[in-house]
């Protein structure tokens, strides 16, 4: 019902980065699914075709992502095509975020916590960490802090997240996340953590 509602939307996004940025318009990329399972996610392509296989990481200002691909990250509409991972059982509206293989630690008892259940197009540290790249951009090497520090404590929040999950609160994260997405200038660390009873990471 989703895709079907959204597919004017997608077709025009579609068309858009097709006659601005060129083939492919879609971007392709491994990330581990439930119970470590590889799956292939989809996005709207955002970055220049021969750069977007390259850092697996991008900070705000990445001079790899398109014009139009910074206006699709902006209100999150480059995850839109996600709504085929759905469909297909991959993912699902609300879970863990997936991660890319070379960022699993399947020996970690948090890891095999978080990959026990399906993951998702947004949760609780998805939108607690709306403003990743902003926040990896401050710092010397982003890639050591994402591991060190961001991708714990977004594991630590979904696992939390999971363990007093209820429809209300589920209810409250998507409307936040399209809230948020519409008008990221209002974005608000604080409020989201209030209102979906997380702790601060």
């Amino acid at each position: 019902m989703a895709l079907l509602l959204l597919s004017p939307v997608l077709a025009g996004l579609a068309l858009l980065v097709f006659f601005v940025d060129g083939r492919p318009v879609l971007f392709r990329q491994k990330r581990v699914g439930r119970n470590g399972h590889l799956f292939e996610i989809l996005k709207f392509r955002t970055m220049c075709s021969s750069d977007a296989a390259q850092l697996p990481l991008t900070v705000a200002g990445d001079r790899r992502i398109t014009y139009t691909g910074a206006i699709l990250r902006k209100f999150k509409l480059d995850e839109l095509p996600q709504f085929v991972n759905v469909l297909r059982g991959e993912m699902s509206f609300i879970g863990p975020r997936p991660e890319m293989p070379e960022y699993v630690q399947y020996q970690d008892a948090l890891w095999r916590s978080v990959l026990e259940v399906r993951p998702g197009i947004t949760d609780a540290a998805t939108l607690v960490f709306r403003d990743e790249e902003q926040l990896l951009q401050s710092v010397a090497d982003a890639d050591s802090y994402y591991r060190a520090t961001l991708l714990p404590a977004k594991l630590r929040i979904a696992l939390r997240y999971r363990e007093s999950r209820s429809l209300p609160r589920d209810l409250t994260l998507l409307w936040l996340t399209a809230r948020y997405s519409i008008f990221p200038r209002n974005f608000d660390r604080e409020r989201v953590l209030r209102a979906l009873g997380a702790e601060a990471p």
